[in-house]
């Protein structure tokens, strides 16, 4: 298979996540209360907004830059890219189920921030598994030289370790 078609899927995918994420940003109409003070409310949901639109984002900057590598895509690397995309489509969910516990605090807002958590680790593992295909794989162009390749490898291995602080 080709890279294009893989790109194009998970480019759909991705447009799809973060166009969800806006569609919880919702104020209540006129008759509730001054503007003003309904923004303010609402804070969590547009504050939980940026940081996953942001995180989304980066991830497919991140894709972009991967996939850039590969020549040819095999069943493994689909895979592997579907445990991504998976976790990426949670995070409108994981985004809208935090905002709405922040805003009212208590112990759900802890397990809400763990949620969040758990997709982001999801999420990460996903971009391992990327990772190790490609610098095991025959069909990536040898762009880092073996010596090199834990370096390269520090920026996907650092994230899941900051996820899991977010679960603690």
């Amino acid at each position: 298979m080709s890279r294009a078609r893989l790109e194009i899927f998970s480019d759909a995918v991705l447009a799809v996540a973060i166009t969800l994420l806006a569609l919880d940003l919702v104020v209540k109409g006129p008759g509730h209360g001054s503007l003003t003070g309904l923004l303010f409310h609402e804070w969590p949901a547009f504050a939980a907004y940026v940081i996953s639109f942001f995180t989304i984002g980066i991830v497919w900057v991140n894709h972009h830059a991967l996939l850039s590598n590969v020549e040819l895509v095999d069943r493994s690397l689909l895979f592997f890219n579907l445990v991504l995309l998976l976790f990426v489509v949670l995070i409108p969910d994981a985004t809208r189920l935090l905002a709405a516990y922040l805003s009212n605090g208590g112990p759900g807002a802890h397990v809400a921030a763990v949620v969040y958590g758990v997709v982001l680790e999801g999420m990460s593992v996903g971009f391992i598994l990327m990772v190790e295909w490609m610098f095991r794989s025959e069909w990536t162009e040898p762009s880092i030289p073996p010596d090199r390749r834990w370096a390269s490898r520090r920026r996907y291995y650092v994230a899941p370790v900051l996820y899991l602080g977010i679960i603690g």
